[in-house]
């Protein structure tokens, strides 16, 4: 029998090897960001094009790379963070493995420029599906660029599974914010299609979380600060108040190095207990510091996991360390018997001496003097006469003849009736029901009909909304103020990608730019103090899952509006408002399933009681 086992080629290995390394534009914009800082870069900037599809270019001024190096930086396993295995759990780098720009020179066009101080001209490289193209000197700064271009354009399957590019852009600023956070001594640049995204300037941590998700986060901040033996804890949590139902803005890091762990977000949801709703999550900027001996960070590919040496002393630590921040900053009531709150020196007075109390007592005071002294106290009012009293009965008397002309009156109580449900008229043919404020039942010729009150109304407002943004037709009501909305930069981007089928379903923009959305008009039947919860879950929602232009992109954002505006469960409905509720369900075309496909309804037949009755 022939041999069949064979070494792959090279290119073939570096395509494989790419599929854990590289998987969407976001996994080579976190490579690339990340040498950037290993290689000292005070300046990042990057720029995109097409979502990342077309091109990744970073640009920085770090240290750079003499020729040699430029050519060995693309072989396989070849770095310059560590020498033997040992070196592994004594990281202070970011990439370590040496497979980054080998795998992503092997499924796209790569070009490198780079120069070291130590040489007066740079070195450029040229490569395509790992086989270098062009290996010539340059004249240019010091520092590395590097461009990606057509990624994936070997692999075309892997191409077509890419997302549309509004989510690739999305995917692309987490990892740009996972890499700014982590880092806000280096100011940042991001540019996408020629449009500034982002321009971060060198801050410290508060400030830089202020510059990514706007101005109004900085009043949501409470300091987290704690110092052991086993690790040092800094940051910031959002109070309770501005917790979200999705979970946006959760970042954890280690040693500079953002990861993911269920096990402590579960410690800093622990700590949140009782302050937030049960369906909110709370969001945290938390920055760890451990000896590096004590995890191991080579256990996933893209290196977002963990593996602490004693976790459990992590937690309990995180835990304690968040609930008395939020007691010290009055967040959260605290319980402590050395201190009490009375005794605070008041701050105008910090830094004053006391002035000891004086005490004048009347010594001709007797209590048995019938005679006594008014006090010389001036009223700023003038006093009545006391003949005044008199005018409260000013009419009284002829209240009461009225009151005897009107004869006897009756006082309007509840009826006791024999039946379970009351209804106005017992010949009534058509009566609705409401059980647990839930659902709705109604009697049919050939039984009951029950309807799910929240999914049912989900129906109405979507074909209402789909219909309106369709025919480009809406009914709004004018807010006698104007209302203001902050959201962070590529937030206010979505919303203006949305903003004309917005307007279609009866929401007015005055202005809509930077990081502020200010609303003249909304939706005839919308509170306006739900708008706010309306757009956080619209932006949500398309976050998630945004869609191309045209029909899918409209029946989003009605699916995610009439998500939002319809009426919850637990409202209580009054009997005309549950009969129009079943009207318009029935005027609906998909009167039975909900936007989601859920049933709205069911019916149970006669027959179906009578056999319970067997």
């Amino acid at each position: 029998m022939a041999d069949i086992i064979k070494l792959l080629p090279d290119h073939v290995a570096n395509q494989i090897a790419a599929g854990e390394v590289v998987q969407r534009p976001a996994s080579v914009v976190k490579e690339l960001l990340e040498n950037a800082i290993d290689a000292d870069a005070t300046e990042i900037k990057l720029v995109l094009k097409d979502a990342g599809k077309s091109l990744i270019q970073v640009i920085d001024n770090g240290v750079g790379m003499s020729p040699t190096d430029a050519r060995l930086s693309f072989e396989r396993h070849a770095t310059s963070k560590i020498d033997t295995a040992e070196d592994l759990f004594n990281l202070h780098t970011k990439g370590f493995r040496g497979e980054a720009l080998a795998s992503i020179a092997a499924i796209a066009h790569v070009e490198l420029k780079t120069r070291n101080e130590a040489t007066e001209i740079g070195t450029k490289i040229c490569i395509e599906g790992s086989e270098v193209s062009a290996q010539e000197a340059t004249v240019v700064p010091v520092g590395t660029t590097i461009s990606v271009k057509n990624l994936f354009y070997n692999i075309p399957a892997r191409r077509n599974f890419l997302k549309s590019n509004p989510v690739e852009t999305r995917h692309i600023i987490d990892e740009f914010h996972r890499v700014a956070l982590a880092h806000p001594s280096v100011a940042f640049k991001m540019i996408h299609n020629g449009n500034d995204v982002f321009n971060l300037p060198e801050s410290n941590s508060r400030q830089r979380i202020v510059n990514i998700f706007g101005s109004k986060t900085n009043e949501k901040l409470v300091p987290v600060s704690e110092e052991t033996d086993i690790v040092k804890v800094t940051g910031f949590v959002l109070k309770p108040e501005f917790g979200k139902k999705s979970r946006g803005e959760q970042f954890f890091f280690v040693n500079d190095r953002f990861i993911k762990s269920p096990y402590l977000h579960h410690s800093v949801s622990s700590a949140f207990e009782g302050l937030m709703r049960p369906d909110h999550h709370p969001g945290y900027f938390l920055f760890l510091d451990v000896d590096p001996h004590s995890i191991d960070i080579n256990i996933h590919p893209t290196k977002t996991e963990v593996k602490f040496e004693d976790e459990h002393a992590i937690y309990a630590m995180l835990r304690s360390t968040i609930k008395h921040s939020l007691g010290q900053f009055n967040v959260a009531p605290v319980l402590d018997f050395d201190k009490d709150a009375t005794f605070d020196t008041p701050y105008a007075y910090a830094g004053k001496s006391p002035v000891m109390p004086t005490i004048e007592v009347d010594k001709n005071f007797n209590p048995f003097d019938n005679e006594r002294k008014q006090p010389s106290i001036k009223f700023p009012f003038k006093r009545e006469s006391a003949s005044s009293w008199e005018s409260l009965y000013v009419g009284l008397k002829d209240q009461n003849e009225r009151d005897r002309e009107l004869g006897s009156f009756e006082v309007e109580s509840e009826e006791v009736s024999g039946s379970l449900f009351t209804s106005e008229k017992s010949s009534e043919a058509h009566v609705t029901f409401q059980i647990q404020n839930k659902y709705i039942v109604s009697s049919i010729k050939s039984g009951l009909m029950i309807i799910h009150q929240n999914l049912a109304h989900q129906r109405i407002l979507y074909e209402g909304f789909l219909k309106s943004i369709t025919i480009n037709e809406a009914v709004s009501q004018q807010l006698l103020f104007p209302l203001t909305l902050h959201f962070s930069k590529p937030k206010v981007v979505l919303l203006q990608g949305l903003k004309e089928q917005l307007e279609y379903t009866g929401f007015i923009f005055s202005k809509l730019e930077d990081e502020m959305a200010e609303i003249q008009g909304i939706p005839v039947g919308v509170v306006e103090s739900s708008i706010e919860g309306i757009f956080e879950q619209l932006i949500s929602d398309f976050q998630n899952d945004v869609p191309d232009a045209g029909f899918s992109q409209n029946d989003l954002l009605a699916k995610s509006l009439a998500k939002t505006m319809a009426i919850k469960t637990g409202v209580s409905m009054q009997r005309e408002a549950q009969e129009h509720l079943i009207h318009q369900l029935f005027a609906c075309k998909e009167p039975s399933v909900s936007p989601d496909n859920r049933p709205v309804l069911i019916t149970m037949d006669v027959a179906d009681f009578d056999k319970k009755f067997m």
